[in-house]
C-alpha cells in the first residue's frame, strides 16, 4: 500500500461524507455540535471537532460492531490530557495506515525496534500514553523490541543498546536529544523516528541538524531520521518531513487550512490553523480535527517526489496550551 501514490479525491470525500453521517447518528455530543449538517460538496464543506474538545467531552461513536477498549492519553505536558476512545475495528486500519507510511521511510524487512521509554509506561491505568502508541506504530516492522530506560521520565538512564547491525529506533522528540549522548549504535545502520515535544528543544536553541547528529554520533552508514508530525486525537496517520523540508500527507487524508479567526479555508501559501482529515476511525469522531497548529498548504509538486497534499508547519496559535504529543 503505498501511502505516496495519486489520490482519489472525489472518493476520499465520499468516505469522509458516509463517516461523518456514521459519527453524527452514533455520537450525540457531536450531533449537538453541527446540529443543521446536511451534506458536503467539497471537504472543506465537511464537519470538524476542535482539539480542545477531547480534553474535556468523552467522545464515543456507538454502533453495531464498535467495541471501545482502552483509551489513548496525551503527554499533556501543559494541561489537562485528550483522551481518545480506542476500538479494534479503527485500531487495525490504524495500524495498516501506521505501517504503510513508516515502513516507505524506513523500509520494511524486520529489525529490532528499540524504544526510549520504559515497558511500565504499556501497562498504565490512566490510559496508553501517545509517546507508546507511537512507538508502537513502529511494532510491525520490528523482529523484536527492547526498551532502553532503567526508570520511566529519565532519558538519562538508558540501558545497553544490544547487539545488531541493523536497528529502528523511536523516542519521544525531547526525550531522545536527552537520551542520545548515552545511546552507542556501534556503527550499526539504524533507522530512526521521533515526533512529539519539539517546544523544549526549541527553547533550547537545538535546531534539526544539531538534533540529528547528535542522535546519529554513533551510528553508521545508511542511518537516518526520521522527524514525523501527527496528533494524538488522529491516531494512524503521521506526517514526515522529508527531503526537501516539507511535510506530507498520505492519499488518504487531507490537510487544510483555516482562518484563526473567520474559519474559512485559506489557499495555498496562505497561513492558518491546521485541519487534519483521514477515514480511518470509527469507533469516536476524530476523523476532521481542527488543530491548534499553524500552517499552510504548498502549492504544486514536492521535488521529492512524494504525491499527496504537502504543507508546511508554521508553530503554534499564540496562547496555546502546550502540547506534548504534536511535533511543533
Amino acid at each position: 500500500m503505498n501511502p505516496w501514490g495519486e489520490r482519489d479525491d472525489a472518493g476520499l470525500l465520499d468516505e469522509l461524507e458516509a463517516l461523518t453521517r456514521h459519527h453524527l447518528h452514533g455520537c450525540p455530543a457531536y450531533a449537538a455540535m453541527w446540529p443543521d449538517w446536511d451534506g458536503a460538496e467539497d471537504v472543506t464543506g465537511l464537519p470538524w471537532v476542535h482539539v480542545g474538545a477531547f480534553k474535556h467531552l468523552d467522545l464515543r461513536t456507538r454502533a453495531e460492531g464498535i467495541e471501545h477498549g482502552r483509551v489513548l492519553a496525551s503527554s499533556a505536558t501543559g494541561g489537562i490530557a485528550s483522551r481518545i476512545a480506542l476500538d479494534a475495528r479503527s485500531s487495525e486500519r490504524q495500524a495498516a495506515s501506521s505501517a504503510a507510511i513508516l515502513g516507505s521511510l524506513v523500509g520494511e524487512r524486520r529489525r529490532p525496534l528499540l524504544v526510549v521509554d520504559h515497558p511500565s509506561q504499556l501497562r498504565r491505568r490512566d490510559g496508553l500514553p501517545a509517546r507508546i502508541a507511537a512507538a508502537m506504530a513502529l511494532k510491525p516492522l520490528a523482529s523484536d523490541l527492547r526498551f532502553l530506560l532503567a526508570h520511566p521520565d529519565d532519558p538519562a538512564s538508558v540501558t545497553a543498546v544490544g547487539e545488531g547491525d541493523d536497528l529502528l529506533l523511536y523516542g519521544f522528540t525531547w526525550m531522545l536529544w536527552l537520551a542520545a549522548e548515552r545511546l552507542d549504535f556501534g556503527g550499526a545502520r539504524v533507522q530512526v523516528v521521533h515526533s512529539g515535544g519539539w517546544k523544549k528543544l526549541e527553547a533550547l536553541a537545538v535546531d534539526r541538524a544539531a538534533f540529528d547528529a547528535r542522535v546519529l554520533a554513533t551510528a553508521g552508514e545508511g542511518s537516518a531520521v526520521w522527524d514525523c508530525y501527527g496528533l494524538v486525537e488522529q491516531v494512524g496517520v503521521l506526517y514526515p518531513l522529508c527531503e526537501a523540508g516539507h511535510r506530507h500527507a498520505p492519499r488518504w487524508a487531507e490537510v487544510l487550512v483555516r482562518d484563526p479567526w473567520t474559519l474559512d479555508v485559506l489557499p495555498a501559501g496562505s497561513t492558518g490553523l491546521l485541519q487534519l482529515l483521514n477515514p480511518l476511525a470509527l469507533g469516536a469522531p476524530y476523523h476532521s480535527v481542527l488543530t491548534e497548529d499553524l500552517g499552510r498548504v504548498v502549492a504544486g509538486a514536492c521535488s521529492c517526489g512524494r504525491a499527496g497534499r504537502v504543507f508546511d508547519l508554521a508553530g503554534r496559535v499564540p496562547k496555546a496550551e502546550l502540547r506534548g504529543c504534536a511535533n511543533v
